[in-house]
């Protein structure tokens, strides 16, 4: 297993829709693998595939690092099947660092999609699990979590980026597909 580079904002790749992954081989298990590492190393409770340069129909997610209902997620060309309620949570996310910002979103979701052995499977949840999957999506759609938050937080967003960058000297490094 190795550590993936993650994708920073305002890199291409993290607004590119993700590829249908069509076939779960030795490559997509090795990404998966990878993607765990990383998420965990990062750390983060959430990975798309396209936050670490390969934009494809995959995530990760683990909420807690014990054993719970669910435990470690992955998911494979994942569908949103239904969403109901709604509520508002600070997000972060591993490729926009240092911000935080309050998103709304659907309260419960069921969606459905691949495991990596290929089997169907079907995730409802309500909570922080609902809020990754949700998150995760997005990621998959070429959408973050800055694109949710209110004009007035936006615009705060990009003055402390654009200041960010300034004092750094740089623009953040790209990632390559």
């Amino acid at each position: 297993m190795s550590l993936l580079q993650i994708c920073i904002y305002p890199d291409p790749v993290l607004r590119q829709k993700a590829r249908l992954v069509k076939n779960i081989d030795n490559g997509i298990q090795r990404l998966i693998d990878d993607m765990v590492e990383t998420m965990y190393h990062a750390p983060g409770i959430g990975l798309a595939a396209n936050q670490v340069g390969r934009p494809l129909s995959l995530l990760v997610i683990h909420i807690q690092r014990e054993e719970s209902e669910y435990g470690l997620i992955v998911l494979i060309n994942p569908q949103m099947v239904s969403s109901r309620g709604e509520t508002t949570f600070e997000e972060g996310c591993l490729s926009v660092p240092e911000y935080y910002a309050n998103v709304t979103r659907p309260e419960e979701v069921v969606v459905r999609g691949l495991d990596r052995r290929g089997e169907k499977i079907e995730i409802a949840a309500g909570g922080l699990l609902a809020i990754a999957l949700q998150h995760e999506m997005d990621h998959l759609e070429g959408k973050l979590f800055i694109d949710r938050i209110s004009p007035i937080a936006r615009d705060i967003f990009k003055r402390r980026w654009k200041k960010k960058s300034k004092e750094q000297g740089e623009e953040p490094l790209l990632c390559l597909d």
